[in-house]
């Protein structure tokens, strides 16, 4: 269905502008700026900032925009919400869902919600940003564990000199045990040495 983008940007009282909150988020995720996108569809760069922050709110004080009637897809891979995810939990509970409901339609318990909601809500106002949670969430999550390899310079330069040569990594394994005997850092089995080939380890 063509969108037919407003040309005027005079207040729209309590209209909750959908059709065009919908076709703001396909253009970012089309590659368009948040500027040259509002301009698009015809809103002010103010609203998509409170559309990017998960406030549905229209201008008229204690109006919540109506929830679209797509339904929730959970994502293949679950362990950690996406953004997508908060974005999903904010437009409900500003449209004043419980958190049990949230919980069923995301296929989550209702445990997952809360603590999502506690632990990644605004520190003061108390209000859930879903792009503000997903910074936070991202702060806390692990850094990936460097690799014995990647991590010792020493090693990587003496492992990466003998590939070059075309030695298998089994003789590289077998060399730095006959050559550094006394250094447990400068050793490696050789199934390292194929993982680091692989994927960087």
């Amino acid at each position: 269905m063509a969108f037919d983008v407003r040309a005027d940007r005079s207040p729209q009282g309590p209209k909750p502008l959908l059709a065009e909150r919908t076709k703001f988020f396909e253009l970012i995720s089309n590659g368009y700026g948040f500027r040259e996108a509002a301009k698009i569809v015809g809103v002010t760069y103010r609203t998509t900032k409170r559309w990017r922050s998960g406030d549905n709110r229209t201008k008229k004080a204690g109006m919540v925009a109506p929830i679209g009637e797509r339904p929730y897809r959970p994502r293949l891979s679950s362990r950690y919400l996406s953004e997508r995810d908060r974005v999903f939990i904010a437009d409900r509970v500003l449209a004043g869902w419980s958190l049990r409901a949230i919980a069923a339609e995301m296929k989550r318990s209702p445990s997952t919600i809360s603590r999502e909601i506690s632990r990644n809500a605004h520190p003061d106002s108390g209000d859930y940003r879903p792009y503000a949670a997903q910074a936070r969430a991202d702060s806390r999550r692990p850094r990936p564990k460097v690799g014995k390899i990647a991590g010792n310079g020493e090693l990587r330069a003496f492992v990466q000199a003998k590939l070059d040569l075309r030695w298998s990594p089994e003789q590289i394994s077998r060399t730095l045990r006959r050559e550094f005997p006394d250094r447990e850092e400068m050793r490696v089995v050789h199934e390292t040495i194929y993982l680091a080939l692989y994927v960087g380890a």
